[in-house]
């Protein structure tokens, strides 16, 4: 948002109380991509789910019990799908694997 020069920018929070996502320095980089992985499973997942905001505490809730049955679950978080549309098809590959 702070970068963003040609045209209008939203900041849209929450009034819930949240719990705060720990992320890495690399998933706080990748936040400008669009879209990244906060939570990833060992292997290919068999399941994404793609969350932003107040929703990302479901989808990891969702996620650690689909783990604990044994499912291989991702949780990305896309705050943009425009910026995550832009990004070269190696990076949207490794984040959504077809």
């Amino acid at each position: 948002a702070i970068e963003r020069k040609d045209g209008p920018t939203a900041l849209i929070f929450s009034r819930q109380n949240l719990a705060q996502q720990a992320r890495t320095a690399e998933q706080v980089a990748d936040i400008a991509k669009g879209a990244y992985i906060l939570k990833d499973c060992a292997g290919k997942p068999e399941l994404i789910l793609i969350a932003t905001g107040s929703e990302i505490e479901l989808a990891v809730a969702a996620a650690d019990k689909l783990s604990a049955e044994g499912k291989l679950v991702r949780v990305v978080s896309m705050p943009s799908t425009d910026a995550f549309d832009k990004q070269d098809a190696a990076y949207r590959e490794a984040v959504l694997p077809s």
